[in-house]
């Protein structure tokens, strides 16, 4: 046994000689993804000089065969390109809903990966939640928040500013449908104009949002990816909340995804398409929408604490990290697909 240590000891030393230099200097370089202030000169740097590097391989892939733009950056051992497969930078993104609540929440996670964010809301002025988001980006971040006011029920108006945000950009890359309403109310007690005013929101603007958004990204040839935000309630019914057409829309969306996926996914011989369409489905949420249906419902707040295998509610803030992943390459080969957040709620 003794004889055999000297051997084992040039195995080991020649398998450490054979490992690429840039292994060995990964740890440096992992780090510089994301900036810290006290030292974001020298990391800024470096993290463009990886940024541009995977622009490069990205044009290499898309040249030699359009559907391989989304594979993965890198095959070569020791090349971490995790992390940059969620940077949003240079991209153009749109948020529908997005002057507060989810909609905000998800919009200010892509700003903060680098993206520049166009909130669309039916308010004339930002809220005061939007006003604090757009103040607290970081400099060095990169991305930006922007609103306009728009009403997505008023199609044409819809149409023109998608059109007008990404002729400006000459670019879309992202959209997050997150623009919805809600109403309690016995299904005996629902009128047609009731019926009508919800799903017009939930469900025809929802649509028309994606298909806007579509003609976009086949116009520039951005392989882009979009996000319906649909619900727990399109796959339950809700303990606690009469709210049976809210539930329809939001099952319409489920299946609206999966249809929508089918036809845009592959990529054309010119280059059109690879447009990836998924649905987020949370679970409760404590948004202003909800807080209203706490004060219509007596108890309703505990009920639904008591429902979920967490016991609590979520925040908004919870699903930044879901709608980067949708929209970023970190999910480029996910479409058709409705990721469930609910706290295990639909899981019991």
């Amino acid at each position: 046994m003794a004889a055999l240590q000297p051997l084992v000891r040039r195995r080991l030393a020649q398998q450490a000689l054979r490992v690429p230099s840039n292994i060995r200097s990964l740890q440096t370089t992992d780090r510089l993804i994301v900036p810290h202030p006290a030292t974001s000169h020298g990391q800024v740097a470096s993290t463009q000089q990886t940024a541009n590097e995977v622009k490069k391989f990205d044009t290499a892939a898309a040249s030699q065969n359009p559907q391989d733009q989304h594979k993965p950056d890198s095959v070569e051992p020791g090349v971490n390109n995790t992390f940059n497969r969620f940077n949003l930078s240079g991209g153009t993104y749109i948020v529908t809903g997005g002057s507060q609540g989810l909609g905000l929440a998800m919009a200010e996670g892509l700003a903060e990966a680098g993206g520049r964010v166009h909130c669309l809301d039916r308010g004339p002025e930002p809220s005061e939640h939007f006003k604090v988001a757009a103040e607290r980006l970081l400099p060095y971040d990169g991305g930006r928040l922007f609103y306009h006011q728009v009403d997505i029920t008023d199609t044409g108006a819809l149409n023109d500013a998608i059109v007008k945000i990404s002729d400006e950009h000459k670019r879309l890359d992202g959209v997050i449908a997150a623009a919805g309403i809600q109403k309690i109310s016995p299904a005996i007690e629902y009128s047609v104009e009731d019926a009508k005013s919800m799903l017009d929101v939930n469900f025809t603007g929802v649509l028309m949002t994606a298909t806007a958004a579509a003609r976009q990204m086949m116009k520039y040839k951005c392989q882009g990816s979009i996000v319906l935000v649909a619900s727990m309630s399109g796959m339950i019914a809700n303990k606690g909340l009469i709210s049976p057409v809210y539930n329809a829309s939001k099952a319409a969306v489920i299946q609206l995804t999966r249809s929508l996926s089918m036809e845009w996914a592959k990529v054309r011989d010119d280059g059109i398409g690879g447009i990836r369409v998924n649905a987020l489905s949370p679970g409760h949420i404590v948004t202003p929408m909800v807080r209203k249906n706490f004060e219509e419902v007596e108890g309703l707040r505990a009920t639904w604490e008591a429902e979920n295998m967490m016991g609590r509610i979520s925040d908004p803030e919870e699903f930044k990290g879901a709608g980067l992943f949708l929209l970023s390459r970190a999910s480029s080969f996910m479409t058709g697909n409705n990721l469930v957040i609910d706290g295990g709620h639909t899981a019991w």
